[in-house]
């Protein structure tokens, strides 16, 4: 073999292995310009979760906020006040209707004042009790009225029907009652029933009589006065003008 045949030889080996040397080095550019563009485009299933919390769920690390109550109609938040049970059907006053308790006759003082003029016959009283106590009470329809002591005594009628409302007597208040003791206009020497006191007793909201009398002691200047079957008792009222407005009519 001669030199120039090595030459020849030497420089087609050269360019073999310089054209192999291009190849693979344009092929790790293609392989790296893959991978690159992999890399910058992120697949759906592989974007990082969010990590806002879902509406009504708690924060990581926290406790689930307390839900708040809903305000009323007004927007105050508050609840309408529950309103005080008084005694209907009588269950807290004795079956009076109302939130107090039936009066007692040994809470109650009482007074008699005249009401007819000086020289006149005695026939129209008014007949007052006051509640001694500092917690209202209540009376009753109309007193059962006697005009004499003793539960032999005849008892007064009514005038006409008592009120059915109950009468509240502050306490350190009063109430009143109109009577008519006498209707005998014949005068002379007749002789007729006399009374020195008049006696009562109260009346439950169911009706039934309570313990207890109360004693009407006449007015100063008066010792007895004449009492007849004409007499009439009003039941019992707040003023003085109610109680005894039908009674001067008689």
């Amino acid at each position: 073999m001669n030199s120039k045949t090595v030459r020849a030889r030497s420089v087609h080996r050269g360019l073999r292995g310089t054209a192999l040397g291009a190849a693979v080095v344009a092929a790790l550019l293609t392989t790296a310009a893959c991978r690159g563009g992999d890399a910058g485009t992120a697949s759906p299933s592989a974007a990082a979760p969010s990590t806002a919390a879902p509406s009504g769920s708690a924060p990581a690390g926290g406790s689930t906020p307390e839900t708040s109550s809903p305000s009323d109609d007004s927007g105050t938040g508050t609840g309408a006040p529950s309103a005080t049970a008084t005694g209907d059907g009588g269950e807290t006053g004795g079956g009076n209707g109302t939130e107090y308790a039936d009066c007692e006759a040994d809470g109650l003082s009482t007074a008699v004042e005249l009401q007819d003029p000086a020289g006149e016959t005695p026939r129209h009283f008014l007949l007052t009790v006051t509640n001694g106590s500092k917690t209202p009470c209540v009376l009753n329809e109309a007193p059962i009225l006697r005009l004499k002591a003793g539960n032999d005594a005849p008892i007064v009628e009514t005038l006409g029907e008592p009120d059915t409302e109950p009468v509240v007597v502050e306490g350190g208040g009063k109430a009143y009652a109109g009577l008519y003791v006498f209707g005998n206009d014949e005068g002379g020497e007749a002789e007729y029933d006399r009374s020195d006191r008049f006696t009562a007793t109260l009346v439950a909201g169911e009706g039934t009589e309570l313990r207890g009398t109360l004693v009407f002691d006449l007015p100063d200047g008066l010792d007895t006065v004449s009492v007849d079957e004409a007499a009439r008792v009003n039941g019992w009222a707040g003023t003085e003008g109610l109680a005894m407005r039908p009674i001067t009519r008689l």
